[in-house]
């Protein structure tokens, strides 16, 4: 790989890392405003997630020439690896919380979700600096757009789930420093990239699918009244709608 593309990489990466520090707005609105909007961004995060899955995720799997079945396997995999994961925090969760306000295990789940995710963008920026510049910079703006949403529902989790805005912020951006592992991975096996993207995505498109239908879907049933559902559902639509939209950008 060389030099020009790794600066050009590291640069991408930086600036889609700082994307992640969007939800700071959100450190300036009142209290109880941020409580009532916390809910709607969970809405939007599980939008996001599955349309991140079913116009992003799955079409790479199946418009490349890896094998159907191996990725249909990883995906399942990846389904299964988050529920374990959450398991054990769940287990950790009930015998050493100390009180009732502790941290709940999706906030975990979804950090190491978001930070596969990351990781995986890192890869394919530097991976698309390999290629070209122009294509790098095209992938580049395609991850930021991305990021924006899906940041922003994130954080919208990790605040239901019990963190406060500033201890959301940190660990988005710690998630988000990710992605230079990501190119840092490139770098080290640039020969065959394209079989451990390969791996990793299936694997990454279950954790989300888990996270969003496991975890967040029901946390949008704890208020079921008709306003409430109403919007819950817009923010979801919007969330689909924006990642479909990015679609016929790249």
């Amino acid at each position: 790989m060389e030099n020009s593309s790794i600066v050009l990489s590291l640069i991408s990466v930086s600036i889609i890392s700082l994307v992640s520090l969007i939800g700071a707005v959100y450190l300036v609105i009142k209290k109880d405003v941020l409580e009532k909007t916390t809910i709607l961004l969970v809405s939007l995060a599980v939008g996001t997630l599955f349309g991140d899955v079913f116009f992003h995720l799955l079409p790479h799997i199946y418009t490349s020439e890896g094998d159907e079945f191996l990725s249909a396997l990883f995906i399942i995999t990846g389904i299964l690896i988050f529920f374990i994961l959450e398991k054990f925090l769940r287990w950790r969760h009930i015998h050493l919380a100390p009180h009732n306000k502790s941290i709940k295990p999706v906030a975990y789940t979804n950090i190491v979700g978001d930070a596969l995710h990351n990781f995986i963008d890192g890869m394919l920026v530097s991976a698309s600096y390999m290629v070209s510049i122009e294509l790098g910079i095209t992938t580049t703006v395609t991850v930021i757009l991305h990021e924006i949403p899906q940041e922003i529902g994130d954080f919208g989790v990790l605040v239901h789930s019990g963190f406060t805005p500033k201890k959301a912020l940190m660990f988005n951006f710690l998630s988000a420093v990710s992605s230079f592992l990501g190119v840092l991975f490139v770098i080290l096996i640039s020969k065959e990239i394209e079989g451990v993207i390969d791996l990793l995505i299936p694997i990454t498109a279950g954790g989300f699918i888990y996270i969003a239908g496991s975890d967040l879907i029901p946390e949008l049933h704890h208020k079921s009244d008709f306003k409430t559902s109403t919007y819950q559902m817009i923010f979801m639509l919007i969330g689909i709608i924006l990642m479909a939209l990015l679609v016929h950008i790249h």
